[in-house]
């Protein structure tokens, strides 16, 4: 896979998406978004891939998208340009693979937005995060004012995003946003650190549990009982669920196959 704006590695199961616009702080546009949708496609589908990484490297992950470019369109042109990050976006949400977001440096307006779409963040100590939108007469419109909310709560949430003050790592993690703050130059070492923990499980039951979680949020709590159970069922009827029973029984490392 070979493309313009990003940068993938395959390596032990584990891909990295490395976003790849230094000149512009890795600044969002179309092609970034369609790309990032292409990616999410491919290694969805592929069956080597255990687990991604999404990052922006060590020294920023995305501050944003191109004002320059926004500030003529009328609200005509948003309507159509809006689609190829509501796509990437939610593609990289459904993924049945677990994502990981490693976070350094800026992660502003869609840059933090991308990182609402991974299963779990780890920032450097260095990252700052923010939703600075309002301050240009515009809220976030990437899905902010959704996955933000159901992440750390409605309260915070609209603090940060009428507001469209930046927060520290640290502050991140208090709140909820991010899942570990770890030294910069770490960040990397401790995602596929992650990421390999993940990649050893079967890969079957995380994608359920993964479902479980993200359809479960949008349904009432009977409803999401209902689909947990179901799910926890199907699970039986895989070689993975035999062969991870019969590996504790027989006190060894399963073998998981994703089937």
């Amino acid at each position: 896979m070979t493309y313009e704006t990003i940068i993938v590695e395959i390596e032990e199961g584990i891909a990295t998406v490395t976003l790849n616009r230094p000149d512009v702080l890795n600044a969002l546009n179309s092609q970034v978004f369609n790309e990032l949708a292409d990616v999410a496609v491919n290694l969805g589908e592929d069956d080597s891939v255990r687990a991604v990484i999404i990052t922006g490297g060590d020294k920023v992950f995305a501050a944003g998208a191109d004002i320059k470019a926004m500030a003529s369109l009328t609200a005509v042109d948003v309507a159509a340009s809006v689609r190829p990050s509501l796509r990437a976006f939610n593609l990289l949400e459904n993924m049945h693979k677990p994502v990981i977001a490693a976070i350094a440096g800026y992660a502003l307006g869609g840059g933090c937005e991308l990182t609402l779409t991974a299963d779990v963040r780890i920032a450097a100590d260095n990252a700052q995060f923010g939703l600075p939108e309002i301050k240009l007469g515009i809220l976030p419109g990437g899905g902010g004012t959704q996955r933000l909310p159901r992440l750390i709560g409605a309260g915070k949430a609209k603090e940060l995003i009428f507001s469209g003050d930046f927060i520290s790592a640290e502050e991140a993690l208090r709140v909820g946003l991010v899942n570990k703050v770890v030294p910069a130059d770490q960040l990397l070492t401790e995602a596929k650190k992650m990421a390999k923990k993940f990649a050893a499980r079967g890969a079957v039951a995380i994608y359920l549990a993964k479902s479980c979680v993200n359809e479960g949020l949008r349904m009432d709590l009977e409803m999401g009982l209902q689909y947990e159970h179901k799910c926890f069922g199907l699970l039986f009827a895989t070689e993975d669920q035999k062969e991870g029973m019969k590996a504790f029984i027989e006190k060894r490392k399963p073998n998981f196959q994703g089937k």
